[in-house]
């Protein structure tokens, strides 16, 4: 994917239908996008080996007769998985809202309906620019976290992690991090490609089982385009398939090059259980072992902070504060998400408070001020799903009000609707 969006956007549009790809091509050409066109995932993968772009137009089906979308939606988690930053807008004409559901949560960042409106589909694909802009920019060096410390916070436990960081980041040892869901295992990945002597060249990041599943010439279109002077990241590693780690390894075999790294949720122990040996070895020089959040005392306050300062530049709210009573909530917490979900809350709290201060009840909206951490609900996914309950019974289900309410885009109240099982 493109690391910066120049003009004009350029839209990689990936649909079966010859006549559709012509017709786009010369709608969007007329309307500043360059294009870039692909008749099927395998196609698709090869084209972003070649090329940046900064949109997918993503149809989900293909093939005459196909309308579960079933193609559609494993492309869309083998690009999800391979670029977070990626923005995927699906097209579905077939199956109609309920598999556009399905996408976002996948992670789809909108939808258009086949036959789409001219009009529609450039605001749409404008929008969908706008967001790649938007998340480049946060996760980008220079609007992320500082140089000096691979993550925020000052805990003991953190400044064993980035002593240890300090000492290997420049050498070319292959760097196993391990740590549960959430906890920054990929932004340490980057930072230590950002220290190395290789941080001018491309840092490239993949999750290879969900590659996999796409067949193995999206697989090896994406190992292909790795900078063979840069680093790769191998993500989520653990319990992949023989075959993979075969075909992984006879990759690595010809590519000593390059800077190893890999991540996993699972332990060097698990890992030595489940890899290949020659794999696992040529994986786990060194390991770093990323903490919970739940043991990095004090560095909860140091975090929340950050991404208070984080959102509320980037949605206009400068005067944002939490209050103490909201700071004591989130220390008692136990945080099985970690970093990522602590960020969520932050971010939630931001969009949906109606004032500047954040008090509790805006990051726990089902919870109260005085509920005691042994009383209180502090799980996320509960909460949010009584927030959007909430606003799709009081509008009865009219999403495009519910959504306005809430402060979300009807996108993103989509993603929600799906994720909760409405």
């Amino acid at each position: 994917m493109s690391n910066s969006l120049s003009s004009p956007s350029r839209v990689l549009l990936v649909d079966d239908d010859a006549d559709i790809r012509k017709a786009a091509s010369l709608l969007l050409g007329r309307h500043g996008f360059e294009i870039v066109v692909a008749a099927n995932p395998e196609e698709a993968w090869s084209a972003l080996a070649a090329t940046n772009v900064d949109v997918v137009l993503l149809d989900l089906n293909f093939g005459p007769g196909a309308v579960t979308g079933a193609e559609g939606l494993r492309c869309l988690k083998g690009l999800t998985a391979h670029d977070p930053d990626v923005v995927v807008v699906v097209v579905t004409g077939h199956s109609g809202i309920n598999i556009a559901v399905a996408a976002m949560r996948a992670g789809a960042a909108d939808f258009v309906m086949k036959p789409w409106n001219n009009e529609r589909l450039l605001a749409t694909l404008r929008d969908a620019a706008a967001l790649r802009r938007r998340r480049l920019d946060a996760s980008s060096p220079s609007q992320s976290l500082p140089d000096n410390a691979p993550m925020i916070g000052e805990s003991p436990a953190m400044q064993r992690v980035e002593a240890l960081t300090a000492r290997i980041a420049a050498t070319n040892a292959p760097i196993l991090i391990t740590g549960e869901p959430g906890v920054g295992k990929n932004l340490l990945a980057q930072l230590i490609h950002r220290r190395s002597r290789r941080a001018h060249f491309q840092f490239t990041a993949l999750d290879p089982l969900a590659l996999w599943s796409e067949g193995e010439a999206s697989l090896s279109a994406v190992l292909a385009a790795a900078d063979p002077q840069g680093s790769l990241l191998l993500d989520s590693v653990g319990n992949w398939p023989m075959a993979l780690q075969a075909r992984l390894l006879a990759f690595l075999s010809t590519h000593p090059e390059l800077r190893l790294m890999a991540a996993s949720r699972h332990d060097r122990a698990e890992l030595q259980a489940s890899l290949n040996a020659d794999l696992f070895y040529r994986l786990s020089t060194v390991e770093i072992a990323l903490p919970p959040l739940r043991a990095r005392e004090g560095d909860i306050r140091r975090l929340a902070n950050y991404f208070l300062d984080l959102y509320a530049h980037y949605d206009g709210r400068p005067n944002a504060a939490l209050t103490e009573e909201s700071h004591a909530v989130l220390e008692r917490a136990l945080w099985p998400g970690n970093v990522r979900e602590l960020r969520q809350a932050i971010e939630r709290a931001v969009v949906l408070s109606p004032g500047d201060a954040l008090r509790p009840e805006d990051l726990f909206p089902s919870t109260t001020p005085a509920a005691s951490a042994e009383e209180t609900d502090l799980n996320l996914l509960r909460s949010e799903r009584s927030v959007v309950e909430a606003a799709l019974k009081r509008h009865g289900f009219n999403v495009t009000r519910a959504a306005k309410e809430l402060g979300l885009t009807r996108a993103a109240l989509y993603r929600r609707m799906a994720r909760h099982g409405f």
